[in-house]
């Protein structure tokens, strides 16, 4: 273990994801730390994430052989160890040394699923070779011959899946970073340099490495080509073009695009039609995390109808999930897997490759236990009559009293 993660006997007394926060609030700096744990304006769709998961209660069955269980699932024509994956995580590599290529390679070794941010300080192609199957999430450019030369670049690094984002028109509202003193430009300050020095572990061991071995990180793969450093000012047009996208440029990268093609940050069920209609092998339910439009219906209450209008089309949920009974409860309204963001970067960012490992196991542990106790043999099990509204009398004991 280097000295500039926590120790694995440090890393073992971490329990559950959430404290995998806890411990990167102290070892981030505060701009760092504030830049992936809040989300939008008054952090109301991220609150609305979590607080979903509390209206379901689980009405587990008894008496069930749950000895040879299994909590592997087949998506798109592979079988994945578990029912969850990891979330693109934009600019990771400037909270956990090299962290796309950290998270890719845990999740590889998992054999769980990882979509590699558009919005990363590592080359694509890097990913692509050190973890064959990772998925790649993209934030189209302004124009059609952009699009398609990145579309192409995706390609040709070996990528089989591609994750197209939806909801990212234009850069949101996100107060928190001004207050904790992140901004994109990342702009030097007294206050950014003290929050540096302050945490050393981070300063030495992932900024300062990076500058030495790799130079001053750039956005690598907005475009076919190197984006701007993260200290440019021209990372703000970057991140500003974003706003032109339409259903006609969907039906033409469905066209291109002959892999596994994903849309991710569809909330609404008649958007989810159309999606599958212009050939969409799969939907992520997602709110960007809560770090987009404020105020947004959570992604599970939403799941249900999405899932009603895609038909055989799998649906997939980000956002909001820190449990394995979240991960059930998702499953149950008719999630094939959910993705976790935060806490597999706070997990990178403290204890690297190990660190991540542990994240996967605990989860993993934690859904392998959930299914016991649900009293299923297999993912494919799971169903709505598993769950019940919060407060919300059983169906067939209501109708027991009515007759």
């Amino acid at each position: 273990m280097s000295f500039f993660s926590l120790s694995q006997k440090r890393l073992d007394r971490l329990l559950c994801l959430d404290d995998f926060e806890t411990a990167a609030r102290h070892f981030l700096p505060r701009p760092l730390f504030g830049f992936v744990s809040g989300a939008a304006e008054d952090n109301q769709s991220l609150r609305n994430n979590r607080a979903a998961f509390d209206r379901y209660a689980f009405v587990p069955r008894t008496l069930v052989d749950i000895s040879r269980r299994s909590q592997a699932v087949t998506l798109f024509g592979r079988e994945y160890a578990a029912p969850f994956g990891i979330a693109p995580l934009g600019m990771s590599a400037l909270t956990a040394w090299r962290g796309d290529l950290t998270l890719a390679e845990a999740a590889a070794a998992a054999n769980v699923p990882m979509i590699m941010s558009g919005s990363s300080l590592i080359r694509l192609e890097e990913v692509a070779a050190a973890a064959p199957g990772t998925w790649f999430q993209a934030y189209l450019p302004g124009d059609t011959a952009a699009i398609f030369a990145l579309v192409e670049r995706v390609r040709a690094a070996g990528f089989g899946t591609l994750v197209i984002t939806v909801d990212s028109p234009i850069a949101a509202n996100r107060e928190n970073n001004l207050r904790n003193g992140f901004s994109t430009p990342l702009r030097p300050t007294a206050r950014l340099a003290w929050d540096g020095l302050t945490h050393p572990r981070w300063l030495a061991g992932t900024f300062l490495r990076t500058l030495l071995r790799h130079g001053m990180p750039h956005f690598e793969n907005n475009y076919a080509h190197r984006g701007a450093p993260i200290m440019s000012k021209n990372v703000v047009r970057d991140f500003s073009d974003r706003g032109h996208l339409t259903w006609d440029h969907l039906a033409q990268i469905r066209a291109a695009w002959k892999g596994t093609l994903v849309v991710k940050g569809i909330l609404h069920p008649d958007d989810a039609r159309r999606a599958c209609a212009l050939g969409a092998d799969g939907i992520i339910v997602s709110n960007h995390g809560g770090r987009q439009l404020d105020g947004t219906i959570a992604t599970l209450l939403a799941l249900p109808g999405v899932v009603a209008a895609c038909g055989p089309v799998p649906v997939m949920l980000d956002s909001g999930v820190r449990r394995g009974t979240d991960v059930l409860k998702a499953l149950a309204l008719g999630a094939r897997m959910v993705f976790v963001g935060r806490p597999f970067g706070y997990a990178a960012a403290v204890g690297g490759p190990a660190g991540v490992r542990r994240a996967i196991g605990l989860l993993s542990d934690e859904v392998s236990r959930n299914i016991a106790m649900l009293g299923v043999q297999s993912l494919a099990q799971i169903e709505p009559g598993h769950l019940v509204e919060t407060g919300a009398p059983l169906p067939h004991l209501s109708a027991h009293r009515a007759g």
